[in-house]
């Protein structure tokens, strides 16, 4: 009598991917609670009689072999374009064949907007002939067909009427849920680069749970790898956000995808932020930036332009500063309100930057230079709804409180940038150059910055004027006399 082989299962955490073989309130890696998911794992005995039966075919097991680093050529890893500045930036110069992407953001964002978009231009090639197009395989398992035409035709007016002589037969659409019928249609229709949208909706028949379950997410990803490695096709996976502002199912794909972007903003502002987490291929620190229009995405090659208002003239609390995100310099306009607390305990509020940063930025101000803000609101924001995480925003958020403390506005042509520090002084920053081009390029007439970066300077190629100060009380002496 045959005895029916229990499946065996394992406990994965869903917040940091660490795996156990029982089930754990507290997860030992990441401390979260209640955070461990049963998944089911592949029979190994399958495994073991498929490799005893390639060895009795005389199948070589050990393909692989040891070799000596010099003996290893190196070589740049071609480069697939993607018509679109900022996505090839942020890549790390264009998408590697047969790599595996993996972009994130939350619902409503325009990830989905961004993938069509870019499979578009693809399928359609070069306007000059300088590449062709590419067979595009777009699997959607949340929007039908007839959604996707409408989009379509929304980014791109071409499609609404399509001529016999257009190359529209290389996007292809495939509504469909079920990793096999996906794999089926890839083997019918060649694709040259695959995108599934999302691999939230993916499901296999060899998982028995849910779309979207942890175990389904594993199998359908790792699928997919295998995949994108053996047939050299790129592979793009859309993934949702959860309510913590992480993937789903996250550590468990990042672990799997090669490339991992997400899509930031906020739904309520214009501008979108794509940003790489982990690339194997590239750099992590570059950053994309998009305008969302009525009639799609739009890069904005010059950020600085868009970030900052004509008209705050004569309005105090608002301050500029040469920031970076990741490579790229751009001026922020940092506004703060400072108001008498109206309740007993005065509120502390940051939209787009540090809420502890605040708070210390604040204690500095009443310690060093003598302000009494412990009685006030405090309250800061980052224009255009983007968040900085740049120290050099230091001076500019104190130099915008105090504006807004003494209702005196900053003259116009006054830029800063700077770290402060606990004991009030202004430390040096990272590619100083670069924010004094930035500011000098969009009109600035002068520029704090910190003293300690003029060492090495050649400050007689800038026509901008630099304000060298060492403390926080010589910034706000040169801004307010």
């Amino acid at each position: 009598m045959a005895v029916m082989a229990k499946d065996k299962v394992m406990f994965v955490c869903e917040n940091c991917g660490q795996e156990s073989a029982k089930w754990i309130g507290k997860c030992p890696a990441c401390g979260q609670w209640n955070t461990f998911k049963e998944i089911k794992v592949a029979d190994t005995r399958k495994q073991a009689v498929a490799t005893s039966a390639a060895a009795s075919a005389g199948r070589q097991l050990r393909q692989n072999k040891v070799l000596r680093l010099s003996d290893i050529s190196a070589h740049d890893d071609p480069r697939i374009d993607m018509l679109d500045g900022e996505l090839n930036r942020v890549l790390g110069g264009g998408l590697v064949p047969g790599s595996i992407v993996l972009l994130g953001g939350e619902p409503g964002i325009g990830k989905s907007t961004l993938s069509l978009q870019t499979m578009l231009n693809i399928s359609q090639g070069t306007a000059n002939g300088e590449r062709g197009a590419l067979r595009v395989l777009y699997v959607s398992g949340e929007e039908s067909a007839h959604q996707l035409k409408m989009r379509a035709e929304r980014l791109s007016p071409n499609t609404q009427h399509p001529t016999p002589n257009t190359q529209d037969d290389n996007f292809l659409i495939l509504c469909e849920n079920s990793l096999e019928a996906i794999f089926e249609h890839v083997k019918e229709v060649q694709p040259e680069l695959l995108v599934v949208d999302s691999i939230q909706t993916i499901a296999t028949e060899d998982v028995e749970s849910s779309a979207g379950s942890i175990a389904q997410v594993r199998e359908c990803a790792s699928a997919l790898l295998r995949f994108a490695k053996t047939s050299g096709v790129p592979v793009i996976l859309i993934g949702h956000i959860t309510k913590e502002g992480t993937l789903a199912g996250p550590k468990i794909l990042e672990h799997i995808v090669d490339t991992v972007i997400q899509f930031e903003g906020d739904q309520h502002y214009m501008y979108r932020i794509l940003r790489s987490i982990k690339n194997r291929f590239g750099s992590t620190s570059e950053l994309g930036i998009y305008e969302m229009l009525q009639t799609g995405l739009r890069q904005v090659s010059n950020p600085s332009e868009l970030l900052l208002t004509e008209d705050h003239d004569g309005l105090s609390g608002v301050a500029i500063s040469s920031a970076i995100e990741g490579v790229r310099p751009f001026l922020v306009e940092t506004q703060a309100l400072v108001s008498t607390a109206a309740y007993g305990t005065p509120q502390r509020s940051a939209t787009g930057f540090d809420q502890r940063r605040l708070n210390m930025l604040l204690a500095v101000l009443e310690k060093r230079v003598g302000f009494k803000l412990m009685q006030k609101d405090v309250f800061l924001n980052i224009a255009g709804g983007l968040r900085v995480t740049d120290m050099a925003m230091d001076l500019s958020v104190i130099a915008a409180v105090l504006s807004s403390n003494v209702d005196t506005p900053i003259e116009s042509g006054w830029c800063m940038c700077g770290e402060v520090g606990l004991s009030g002084e202004v430390r040096p920053v990272a590619r100083i150059e670069q924010r004094i081009a930035e500011a000098e390029k969009l009109g600035f007439n002068h520029i704090i910055v910190p003293k300690y970066n003029l060492s090495g300077l050649a400050r007689k190629k800038f026509s901008i004027e630099l304000v060298p100060v060492r403390k926080v009380e010589e910034a706000l002496r040169a801004l307010f006399g």
